[in-house]
């Protein structure tokens, strides 16, 4: 029994599936032990703390790295962990640093005796990432739909409901583009222990990525797009509403001025001790604030 995350395979299947988490020091230290056979560049891939989904053959096996969604919502980093795998005849040996959502589902699978070699298991793999990340990206697709629908309304809220879908797509894009390339090109390997159904199953989840990309891609334009009418809805709000205070500038203008005017405090002003001077006046500036409105009614200032 190898140290760390152990995945047997049922009495009579002809492989095994070795899994190790990436945390525990003893169970990295197995792979070290050149007792094991493992190539040194397969090592390395195996040890490597950052990666991309990409695949390689070596000698009579391939290296592949793959993605899929987190086991733990609340985990930090990015949404999609991944998975390092050495497959040969006889043997899988995969390493993850956090768990991937769907394990434990293909290891009771493994231990019925589903799979028959390395290339079942890692078809599987892939069918059931891209079934676990199918409805997250419609989901997304989904909100944007009800971005879009709501535009009109208040647009308050929407900006940042478009800023996290759109950041949420980028993160995705970026390792599910190059998990459909890794996929299609072990689809073509020329292995003797990857059969035409695990070319079907592996080609089948590279187009299920492929859709996917799409729809990532289609998500992240329409959210660019949908922040660019929020912010041309805004500036138009703005400028609505400082053409509203522009004309009541205008209106009062002309009342400052007479107010002003009629409201020095110097000798000489004419009417200054009648005492319908200040009814006049205030007619005075009524009739000018009317005649004003009235003027930017007529000229639609207002629709405008």
């Amino acid at each position: 029994m190898t140290p760390g995350w152990t995945i047997g395979a049922a009495k009579d299947a002809p492989f095994c599936w070795i899994h190790i988490d990436g945390r525990d020091e003893a169970a990295m230290a197995w792979l070290d032990d050149e007792s094991h056979g493992l190539p040194p560049t397969a090592r390395f891939n195996l040890t490597t703390a950052e990666t991309r989904p990409r695949c390689q053959p070596l000698h009579d096996g391939v290296i592949i790295n793959l993605r899929g969604p987190r086991e733990s919502e609340d985990e930090e980093g990015d949404e999609l962990v991944s998975i390092r795998i050495w497959a040969e005849r006889g043997r899988i040996v995969s390493v993850s640093y956090r768990r991937m959502a769907g394990l434990d589902h293909l290891r009771q699978r493994m231990e019925r005796g589903d799979f028959l070699d390395p290339g079942d298991l890692i078809a599987a793999l892939a069918v059931q990432i891209s079934h676990h990340l199918d409805p997250i990206v419609a989901d997304l697709g989904d909100k944007v739909d009800d971005c879009e629908v709501a535009l009109s309304a208040e647009t308050t809220h929407l900006r940042r409901h478009i800023a996290q879908a759109r950041s949420t797509a980028i993160g995705y894009r970026r390792f599910i583009v190059p998990q459909r390339q890794a996929l299609e090109a072990m689809a073509q390997l020329v292995l003797d222990w990857i059969e035409d159904d695990d070319r079907i199953h592996l080609r089948e989840a590279a187009d299920r990525f492929a859709r996917m990309a799409e729809e990532l891609e289609a998500v992240r334009e329409r959210s660019a797009l949908l922040h660019e009418q929020i912010t041309d809805l805004r500036a138009e709000k703005i400028d609505r509403r400082s053409l509203i205070i522009a004309i009541v500038a205008l209106i009062f203008l002309p009342l400052t001025f007479v107010t002003g005017l009629f409201g020095m405090n110097v000798d000489g002003i004419p009417y200054a001790h009648h005492p319908l001077s200040f009814w006049a006046v205030t007619g005075f500036s009524l009739v000018i604030g009317i005649a004003v409105a009235a003027y930017f009614t007529l000229t639609q200032w207002f629709r405008n």
